[in-house]
Order: structure tokens, then sequence, then C-alpha cells
């Protein structure tokens, strides 16, 4: 489990027992699969739950993904790909992503700078930001390694 998981499973279970949900070994299978992952897809995480309970079905994952979000403990994103992707929401932490055109890789980054240019921007269009998620596309500057790695890993 990474470091945010004991938190973030905290806030599983008590949105489950505030909703009448009962915690499944399926479900736990999908959420520890869920937490070793990077902008997974459905598809992507059914084959990483199924190394460890090949009882799960894609229903299973897909409806534990769908909880999660609910839960505010996933976020459900879109790079554009035509998947959902999906990664673990970490209190307090904000992160944007760029994403290559050829192979898929998307990489997280934090920046300062952008983050303090985006809040000046809104004061002088007359916004007062309150969210935001920023994506960037390019292509990886190490094309062998881009052109080995397999179409969209993050």
């Amino acid at each position: 489990m990474s470091d945010l998981g004991p938190e973030i499973h905290q806030r599983l279970l008590a949105y489950m027992r505030d909703n009448g949900l009962k915690q499944t070994r399926q479900r736990q299978s999908v959420f520890d699969a869920f937490l070793a992952t990077e902008h997974v897809s459905v598809d992507e995480l059914l084959v990483e739950v199924q190394k460890v309970d090949s009882g799960v079905g894609y229903a299973t994952v897909y409806r534990a993904l769908k909880l999660f979000v609910e839960a505010g403990v996933a976020h459900k994103r879109s790079f554009g790909d035509g998947q959902a992707r999906y990664e673990p929401v970490s209190q307090g932490e904000h992160h944007d992503h760029l994403i290559c055109t050829k192979c898929g890789k998307i990489y997280e980054f934090e920046d300062d700078i952008i983050e303090v240019r985006q809040v000046e921007v809104a004061k002088a269009l007359g916004v007062k930001l309150t969210n935001h998620r920023m994506t960037l596309w390019g292509e990886c500057m190490d094309s062998a390694e881009c052109e080995r790695r397999p179409k969209g890993v993050g």
C-alpha cells in the first residue's frame, strides 16, 4: 500500500459504512491493486487484480472504481486517449500532467511558477480561480525509450 493508502482506505471505509455498503474481498483486491498503479484504465487494473484474484471480473473492477470516485478516494481522468483513467486522491496534493502523444506515457509534475501564473491570469480576467486541471501533450525526448514502451503505459 502506498504512503497515502491507509489514509484513503479509512476514507473509503467510512464512506461505505455511511452508505450501507460492505467491504468485500473483491473490493479490497481492487483497492490494493489500484494503489499500486498510476493513471490506470479499467482494463489495465483488471489485469493487475486478476494476478492476485482471478475470480474478479470486469464489472467488479468498473463498479469498484466508480465507488472509489464517489467516495472521494480516486480521480477519474480523461487524457484524450478514449479511455477513462483513474488515480488515487491525496489530500492537499495537486499536480499536472504531460502526456507523450507517441507512447502515451503520463508524466506528473508540479511547478510553483505555473501555479502562481494561473492565479494571476485569472485575476487579470476578473475571475477567482477555484480549481483547475492542466494537461500538456508532447513527445518523449528519448525516442528510443519511447518506442520500446508499450503504447498507453502511464
